[in-house]
């Protein structure tokens, strides 16, 4: 499980005295217990991989926005530490799918579903974040799908 591999993590980070490694993953375990909260569950799920890789992917957007908002300020200080918590995040999620594979699966659901026009993408969406979920940025898939259905 991810939570597991999290925590190993942050103990190798204590271990190794990597405190900027140890503060990521520190973030990234605040982030997971607020979602626990947040769900009332107070412990994990049998199978919380969908919901660690959902907060994950949170997170890496967060980072890529604020990247891009230190880079236009002249703050490059601050976009190399967004950029090296970025990396620790990346480095728990599944493989991303790039553009060629996207565009190839959502061709796929779209000839599945039948979808013929733009009026289908909530269905065609719908199908893609349900099997790609974790695998590919949805903002990205909304793209790929307008053009496939465009």
């Amino acid at each position: 499980m991810l939570r597991d591999a999290i925590q190993t993590a942050t103990t190798q980070a204590m271990k190794a005295r990597d405190s900027a490694r140890l503060g990521a993953l520190r973030l990234i375990n605040a982030a997971l217990k607020n979602k626990d909260i947040e769900l009332r569950t107070g412990t994990a799920p049998a199978d919380d991989d969908v919901l660690v890789v959902d907060v994950l992917m949170k997170m890496a957007k967060q980072r890529r926005e604020s990247i891009e908002m230190y880079v236009a300020g002249n703050r490059a200080e601050l976009a190399d530490a967004e950029r090296a918590e970025l990396v620790v995040i990346e480095s728990f999620l599944p493989k991303q799918m790039d553009d060629a594979e996207a565009l190839a699966a959502i061709k796929a659901v779209v000839a599945e579903i039948g979808a013929t026009n733009v009026k289908d993408m909530g269905r065609v969406m719908a199908a893609v974040k349900e099997r790609f979920a974790g695998k590919l940025d949805m903002s990205k898939a909304s793209g790929l799908v307008k053009a496939a259905l465009g």
